[in-house]
Formats: C-alpha cells, structure tokens, sequence
C-alpha cells in the first residue's frame, strides 16, 4: 500500500459535495444512491485542514456557532436542546444528513404485539442467573451518557427501560455476555438504550451483533468499575439498507482498563460515536476498529477521549478498506490532555486502503494538550492504494495477481482481527473479509 503520514487531516471532506448528499436536515429524505450520483467529485489529491491542536495556555480560536474543544459540547437529556444537524455543524460537516434524516425524528419504536421494530435477544454466561432493566433516571442509566445530540438524546427518551448487563464484584466471566440486535424492517424505526458494567474487579466480554434492517439510534452506556477489565465488541452487520446511529460513552475507574472494538460491515448508512473518559489514576482505553465499505456505503466513526486523570493510558486503531464507486468512510479522531492529567500517554493511528476508483476515506485526527508534563502523545493517518512493490514482490514467487492482492489485504487486517478474543468473531471476520474481497476482486 502506497501511504503517507500527515501531520493533519487527510482528505478532509468537501463542503460542497457534503451539502449535495447531505443537505439540510428538514429537507425531505431523498434515495441514498440518487443523492450520491448529485454530489460533484471532490477535487483531485488530498485535502488538507490545520489540526485541532491547542498548546497550554492556549485556545483555538472558534468560529460563529462552534464550540472551543470538543469537551465543551452542551449535554442535556432534553430533546428540546439539541439542534436539528446541519453540516455547518462541525460534528456533521462529513455526513450525509438527508440519509440520516429518519433518525432526526422524535418518534417511538415501531414495536407491534408480539414483533418489536429491533428485538434484543439477551445471552448470558452460565454463571450469570439473570439480567436487569433500568427505567429513565434510574441508576446507573445515566450516570455516564448524559447525549450530546439530537439522535442520543431520542434515544434515551424513547427507551422506556435499558437492558442491564453486570459482572458482580470480583468475579472474572469467562464467557462473553451476548445481545442479539435484530431488525425486522428498513422501514421501522427502533430506540435503544444499554448498560454495560463491571463491578470493581470484575473482568467481562460484551458482544453487540447488529443484523437484519431497521432505523435505529442507539445509546450504549459503558461503566468500567475500579481495577475491572471490560471487552466490548460491537458488530455492524446490518442488510445494506440499514440506517443506524450509536453513541458509546464510557466512563473508566482506578486501575482499570476497556478495550473497545467496533467492526462495521454492513448497512446503508452508519455512524458510531465512541467517547472515552478516565477519570482516575491508571485507567486505560484500548480502541480498535475494522470498517469495509462498498458501493454507496456510507461508514463514520468518531472517537473521543478525555484524559482528566494523571498516569492514564489510551490507544486508538482503526483501519478501513473501500470498494466501489460512492464507497465513502470517514473517521475522526479526538483526544483531550487536561491541565490535571500529567504522565498520559496516548497515540491515534487510522489507515484507510482503497481498493478501486470512486471511493473516498476522509481521515482527521486531533489533540487537544493543555499540560506539557506527558509521556507521549501523537496521531497518524494515511490513506492509500495497493503498493505495487507488494505485488511485484508476491507475483515474484509465483503468486497470481488477485491471490496477492487478497493477501495484502488480509495482512492490512489480520493485526486487528487477531486481538478479538472471542474466536468465532475472528472466524466470521476473516470469512466476511474475503466475501468482500470476491466481490472487487473477481
């Protein structure tokens, strides 16, 4: 793969051919694939945007309508106080809206006698007796994920109970927890709200598997107890005419450590939005990610982590591959250093592979530093095609040309797919991986 690092953004998006597919978002919905075909071709080569760095002691200036660092968004469970997404909104500058505009709406699930709109199907280890439900305002739910958007906050106030999944104090669940997320219906709109938690010195897996088709916005509430070790594995593996909306927000005690990993295959449109707050000395978030988007998919992955705690460590990898004409990722990558979190240590890394003409990954990784006093901290991102050395090297040793480029991708992968702990996941992965690689590649 040919590659460069930039100090930047990566092909920071056009506004243009944003507001094309995007629009505003009281304007009526019109078909994904028609609103793509408008949108004018972004210019040729990688555009490029000033990073979001602020030094100590100093502010980034903010234009009208925008907020100073991404810390300062306002929260608030009213749906009343958040604004309808326009892309003039720094938030939604990449995404299509007028795709997402069935999630803008203030409307309940679509649940019928006997046939919910998106069933959630609980699995539960075997030395786990039962779950719980959290109606609103009741605690836990809430005491982490307060929305910071339109999409979250109606979720939260459409879900009149959260499933809750807990691992008791001191106890290591060898087996993962499991919610089944089926929808039954492009047309149906489902609101979800869950809890995760690991009591202090818990250690659990958490698998969210995301199927069928359905509207959905969904709230995902992550509660990481002191010196608890929690996995969270959350699988977009929608029917391509899915929309979906996710907010995960976690909050990381003493000690303690998440690894959170997102895979998103499927859907029409999907946009998952990862916050991260350590708040206490040692905390920890690992976050890995794996998206493949085909013609006239639409994948956005937005991660926010906010080092408010000294002595903390977080990683983010995410790495994507797009085929086919109207392909388009995007991927947005925050961290915030405060003045009280001294001795962090923090690095954001984002590869993007594109596999055929027409396809487009935006790329914007950001720091936001407001104490000198750290171990490290640093961001990368590239995007490329195959590198033709790579091929020649393989096609060298008598490997046909379609095999060596299936081999380079599954290499690009493999690192990722190989940290997922749960073995039938990373079976599913590879095999999904190479139903794509058929499809460009034969």
């Amino acid at each position: 793969m040919t590659s460069t690092d930039v100090t930047g953004a990566q092909s920071a998006g056009d506004p243009a051919a944003n507001e094309a597919v995007g629009g505003a978002a009281g304007a009526a919905p019109v078909p994904a694939q028609e609103a793509l075909k408008d949108a004018p071709a972004p210019a040729d080569g990688p555009q490029l945007e000033d990073e979001g760095i602020a030094l100590p002691g100093q502010a980034r200036p903010a234009a009208k309508g925008e907020h100073v660092t991404r810390s300062d968004r306002p929260r608030s469970f009213e749906i009343s106080d958040h604004p309808v997404p326009v892309t003039s909104m720094e938030e939604w500058r990449f995404t299509p809206l007028r795709r997402f505009a069935p999630l803008f709406e203030d409307v309940a699930s679509d649940d019928r006698e006997g046939d919910p709109a998106v069933e959630h199907r609980v699995e539960l280890p075997g030395s786990i007796a039962e779950h719980g439900t959290l109606a609103i305002g009741q605690a836990p739910r809430g005491t982490v994920l307060v929305p910071e958007d339109l999409p979250s906050a109606i979720a939260s106030a459409r879900s009149e109970q959260a499933v809750h999944l807990v691992a008791p104090k001191n106890t290591e669940v060898a087996d993962p927890f499991r919610i089944e997320i089926t929808g039954r219906g492009a047309d149906r709109r489902g609101n979800a709200h869950i809890v995760l938690e690991t009591e202090e010195s818990a250690s659990a897996t958490f698998v969210l598997n995301h199927t069928g088709s359905a509207q959905y916005n969904e709230n995902v509430e992550l509660i990481v107890g002191n010196n608890s070790q929690m996995t969270v594995i959350s699988l977009q593996d929608w029917d391509d005419d899915a929309l979906h909306i996710a907010t995960h927000h976690s909050r990381v005690g003493r000690d303690a450590k998440l690894k959170h990993i997102v895979v998103s295959l499927g859907g029409s449109a999907v946009r998952v939005d990862v916050i991260g707050e350590l708040i206490e000395p040692g905390g920890d978030i690992d976050n890995l990610g794996l998206y493949f988007s085909d013609a006239d998919q639409y994948l956005e992955h937005r991660l926010f982590t906010d080092h408010a705690a000294p002595k903390c460590v977080s990683n983010a990898t995410y790495k994507g591959a797009l085929q086919g004409k109207g392909a388009r990722s995007v991927w947005v990558g925050d961290v915030l250093i405060r003045k009280q979190a001294e001795g962090t240590d923090t690095y954001e890394l984002n590869r993007n592979l594109v596999l055929t003409e027409g396809a487009r990954a935006d790329s914007v990784p950001n720091l936001e530093i407001e104490t000198g006093e750290i171990e490290g901290a640093g961001h990368a991102a590239a995007t490329g095609r195959f590198d033709d050395e790579q091929l020649f090297y393989l096609q060298a040793r008598g490997i046909p040309e379609i095999e060596a480029r299936r081999l380079v991708v599954r290499g690009f992968f493999a690192e990722l797919i190989q940290q997922i702990d749960v073995p039938e996941i990373r079976d599913h992965l590879f095999a999904s991986i190479e139903t794509e690689l058929a499809r460009s590649m034969n």
